[in-house]
């Protein structure tokens, strides 16, 4: 049965159907040695679909973990930089897995992996309105109003975001830790709110997403999810 590149590509485990859609446009995705195009179909039974010249994963068993992200690495599958990657702190798995979007180099905390596509669009589609909140310290000067800028809605590169949720979790002299809570995922988002509230921020980690939250494990380990927890994520399908 025919289906469009990109969610073949993501059913395979091989990477999320967002990054299919960046391969497919960048030009590393054939289907019977041609270059395919966006929003091109084909049959996985018929047709020979390569990524980078190398056949779709065959299938297995589905991986869901959660990862304790430290700072100091990058999600990029690829990176020319040659920094450190997640996939290093979990390659005991044996099997490949890929971040279910992203936490920037200097971020940490919860991070969901997986090698099943549909999963992970579940998290990442915007039409799901999956909450996500950070634990942010912050520094600047009349800390009380900036807190408050941050509640209402913002133009962030050139996108109108949905208000945040703020809590205040304590308050230090010329700073305050934050709750704040997002449904959009935009990049660098939470970072980019407290620059334009006028608020710096000295540390950014991520608790929970959707119904997932980070608990007590500690940083730079991984576990299992459990099959409650990933019953919770595709319920909020």
């Amino acid at each position: 049965m025919a289906e469009r590149l990109q969610k073949i590509i993501s059913a395979s485990g091989l990477m999320s159907r967002r990054a299919a859609e960046d391969c497919i446009a960048a030009g590393r995705v054939t289907v019977n040695g041609e270059t395919a195009a966006m929003g091109q179909k084909a049959d996985p039974e018929k047709d020979r679909i390569l990524v980078d010249g190398r056949a779709l994963p065959s299938g297995g068993e589905k991986l869901y973990i959660m990862l304790n992200k430290p700072r100091g690495y990058v999600t990029t599958l690829k990176d020319e930089k040659g920094r450190k990657n997640v996939t290093q702190l979990v390659s005991e798995l044996g099997e490949r897995v890929y971040p279910v979007g992203r936490l920037d180099m200097y971020s940490e905390g919860l991070l969901i992996m997986t090698n099943d596509g549909d999963f992970a669009n579940t998290l990442m589609h915007p039409s799901h309105n999956m909450k996500k909140t950070y634990y942010t310290w912050v520094t600047g000067q009349d800390i009380g109003p900036k807190i408050e800028y941050l509640r209402e809605p913002m133009i962030i590169d050139d996108y109108t975001i949905r208000p945040a949720e703020v809590d205040i979790m304590d308050v230090f002299p010329g700073g305050a830790m934050l709750a704040i809570s997002i449904f959009e995922g935009r990049n660098r988002q939470v970072r980019k709110m407290c620059a334009q509230a006028g608020l710096k921020v000295t540390k950014l980690c991520r608790v929970s997403e959707g119904p997932i939250e980070l608990g007590d494990l500690k940083c730079g380990k991984w576990r299992r999810l459990t099959e409650q927890e990933i019953k919770l994520i595709k319920d909020e399908h």
